[in-house]
């Protein structure tokens, strides 16, 4: 159901790309505005028709009143302040609900490495492993996600699925959980590491670690898609801003017609209000934009594909611990007697090619007559037309240098002393049988 057009808006240079993402129909604003479009349009006209052929003037009169007291006050309904931030708050969560979706391939990866054994228990300890990943997955997402739960309704499917057998979907239906299951298998896969290391498939407690660890974090990702699907956004904040755009519009089905008045406003008798119609696909696009990703996990255009991360996280990883031992031969590789590693462009890509950066100072040519350290206390004699802001950046002691150099005119005495205090220490040492401290210049 994402709608994905990255392949589309590769180059900006071809401006007749973006032209036609404004013709597609699915997730387009235009297939999300329609109705209320249409609704709006349909009011606004049966107004109209009344105004211009229905009412006597007396009652034209009050319409018209009534249509220059909603044209003046619109302006004061913060349409534009409360639908930014509100969808500002829908996309950080939209974004945060993103990067929790659960991924197994990172617990695949130290599967295969961490659980030995080439036999069929240890393949099957693997697999088993990232099948209750998966599985984990799937039951939560049955409860959270409408697409999964048409897909897998009940446990009986996700049995035929491969994803549980019926002896695991026996144990999982008698434990007295009232609250949420989904963690079980998360729980099992724990117990076959423990196992593992227990019959030395894994090495060391440090690889057993890890992998708990790992599985943990599997587990703190789907307890934050589950609080996300749990908690949303306060439900006041979204009927206030749902409240603010559709006032807003119903004010201007009087205050956008266009009365028999001659005003500066009404000089010209438009039929349509083109414009108040395109404020109306913005405002309402915008607030139909936050109601589709106030919710990716459901059936919108727009909303994560969830059934696919699915199957993908589950063939991916299980691959990888299909893999379990595989390696190709190693050969010596092409730039094996090379000391410049060029990777070769073809023609189509060339353009692309780029120096390497090595610093935007590299440039920069110091005059000699700069270019000689100063000794302490001394300043620069140079002339200002050859001391320039590049090379030179003080000719006079700041104030920090002249406050240290007074503090250091201040402790010269102290100085003094602690050098007699060194040497009496070292002429102690020497008598002592201990050795020569260093001098210090």
């Amino acid at each position: 159901m994402t709608v994905t057009y990255s392949s589309r808006v590769a180059s900006v240079s071809n401006v007749a790309s973006f032209f036609k993402l404004l013709i597609r129909w699915k997730g387009s604003v235009i297939k999300l505005v329609l109705v209320d479009l249409i609704i709006f349009l349909v009011l606004y006209f049966i107004f109209n028709f009344t105004y211009r052929f229905g009412l006597n003037p007396a009652q034209k009169r009050t319409f018209e009143s009534i249509a220059s007291y909603c044209n003046q006050n619109t302006g004061r309904i913060p349409v534009a302040f409360i639908l930014g931030f509100y969808v500002v708050l829908v996309i950080q969560r939209w974004l945060q609900v993103l990067r929790t979706l659960p991924w197994p391939n990172r617990m695949s990866f130290f599967t295969t490495t961490l659980v030995h054994g080439d036999d069929e228990m240890g393949r099957l300890m693997r697999r088993t492993i990232q099948r209750y990943l998966t599985l984990s997955t799937v039951l939560l997402t049955r409860d959270t996600c409408p697409p999964v739960r048409k897909r897998f309704p009940t446990l009986q499917h996700v049995v035929d699925a491969g994803l549980m057998t019926d002896n695991e979907m026996h144990v999982y239906e008698n434990i007295p959980a009232p609250q949420a299951k989904y963690w079980v298998p998360l729980v099992w896969s724990t117990a076959l590491v423990t196992r593992a290391r227990k019959e030395g498939r894994i090495k060391d407690d440090i690889s057993a670690q890890t992998m708990i660890v790992e599985i943990d974090k599997y587990r703190g990702y789907l307890m934050a898609l589950f609080n996300y699907d749990w908690i949303p956004i306060p439900l006041i904040y979204t009927q206030v801003t749902t409240l603010s755009v559709y006032t807003y519009f119903l004010a201007c089905l009087m205050g956008a017609q266009f009365l028999d008045v001659e005003t500066p406003q009404n000089w010209i008798d438009m039929k349509v209000p083109i414009f108040t119609v395109m404020q109306f696909v913005f405002y309402v696009g915008w607030l139909k934009v936050a109601e589709c990703m106030l919710n990716p996990l459901g059936e919108d255009d727009d909303d994560f594909e969830i059934n696919y991360i699915i199957d993908c996280g589950f063939e991916s990883s299980m691959l990888a611990v299909e893999l379990h031992g595989t390696l190709p031969e190693m050969d010596k590789d092409v730039y094996w007697e090379k000391v410049e590693f060029d990777l070769p462009y073809t023609a189509a890509a060339e353009k692309f090619k780029v120096e390497p950066h090595l610093g935007s100072a590299i440039d920069l040519v110091v005059s000699p007559k700069v270019s000689e350290f100063l000794q302490d206390g001394s300043c620069s004699s140079i002339p200002d037309e050859e001391a320039s802001p590049s090379t030179i950046r003080r000719r006079h002691p700041s104030k920090m240098q002249r406050i240290f150099s007074n503090r250091s005119r201040h402790m010269r005495p102290r100085r003094q002393l602690s050098r007699t205090t060194s040497s009496n220490s070292q002429t102690s040492g020497q008598t002592r049988g201990l050795p020569e401290p260093a001098s210090v210049p």
